[in-house]
């Protein structure tokens, strides 16, 4: 096989700053969106990746490719087309006070069809395919691509990642029950996602409702309160407890760090809990950076990270 994960989805132009939107402050440019943010951890974390997108055939598009291959993510899959290249501002604080404004439609990625999925075979160059909400938000095209993937890939890994300003709760929530039969791993946040998307009201519900639909394994993620995971092998579900940030500058990206982390580290042949407990750690890490690819830990830092924090797995049953 060529990659151990193939990451299915949008890079996006970043423009972020700490101030208030208004002419003359200064800004940062950089890339990132979900897929570049997940990627990019799961090659930190070891694994072969690479990363199936359209890219304008411009300028701009060639420093997105030249990012891309710096964050160490095979480019081979990036196709050069027409459109132009998505953007986001963000507005951000130590705090976790964010705001967003998307310049995407039309982009280039948002031309991602199932057509990309069979040229990429999948099934044949990937251990594990991860994908997102998001991804399947582009387009009817690209929700399309994320369905043909999923039915493609060896294991299929899917965050939810659900933005309100994208898609309607009712749509996201069709596509998160298409792909949740025979998903290898699904990684709703709570209680955001598992209210809107699967009408749950606690974490442990949420699970067992995937879970119902075919879901081989849930990962929910709950912020200050960790991650709860339930699994198809084991008995009743178990929690890993959050892993303190060292430093906080930029919670940009950590969900995406935690997916990407946790698909690599599954695909490298590790047992679940202990990828999740690496996902965590890495996410963790993730926000003493600035913007979605600013903090990306190698595997060694988030080893220690994960080894010098205190808490252990507990069962829920």
């Amino acid at each position: 096989m060529d990659y151990d994960v193939i990451v299915l989805g949008e890079v996006l132009l970043e423009v972020g700053t700490s101030a208030v939107f208004r002419d003359g402050v200064e800004a940062r440019l950089g890339c990132s969106g979900d897929a570049l943010n997940a990627a990019a951890a799961a090659a930190a974390a070891g694994a072969r990746v690479g990363l199936l997108t359209r890219i304008g055939d411009d300028e701009v598009g060639e420093g997105i490719v030249a990012r891309i291959e710096e964050l160490g993510v095979d480019t081979g899959l990036v196709d050069r087309t027409g459109g132009h290249n998505g953007c986001y501002l963000m507005r951000a604080d130590p705090g976790g006070t964010r705001g967003f404004a998307y310049m995407r439609r039309g982009s280039a990625a948002s031309g991602l069809s199932p057509d990309d999925v069979r040229r990429a075979r999948l099934g044949e160059r990937a251990r594990c395919v991860l994908t997102s909400g998001i991804t399947a938000a582009l387009s009817d095209t690209a929700r399309a691509a994320v369905l043909a993937a999923k039915e493609s890939a060896n294991e299929f890994v899917y965050d939810p990642n659900h933005r309100p300003a994208l898609v309607g709760s009712d749509e996201a929530a069709a596509t998160l029950r298409a792909v949740a039969e025979g998903a290898r791993l699904v990684t709703p946040s709570h209680p955001g996602e598992t209210s809107a998307l699967l009408g749950c009201d606690t974490p442990e519900e949420a699970a067992r409702e995937l879970r119902s639909l075919g879901t081989e394994a849930v990962a929910v993620t709950r912020g200050a309160d960790g991650v709860l995971v339930e699994e198809g092998s084991r008995d009743g579900s178990w929690s890993l407890p959050p892993v303190p940030a060292t430093s906080v500058v930029d919670q940009t990206g950590a969900g995406d760090v935690f997916a990407g982390t946790v698909t690599a580290r599954l695909a490298l042949g590790d047992e679940l809990p202990v990828a999740v407990g690496l996902a965590t750690a890495a996410a963790s890490l993730s926000v003493g950076g600035r913007g979605g690819t600013g903090g990306i830990p190698a595997i060694g830092s988030t080893r220690e990270h994960l080894a010098t924090s205190s808490g252990s797995v507990s069962c829920a049953g």
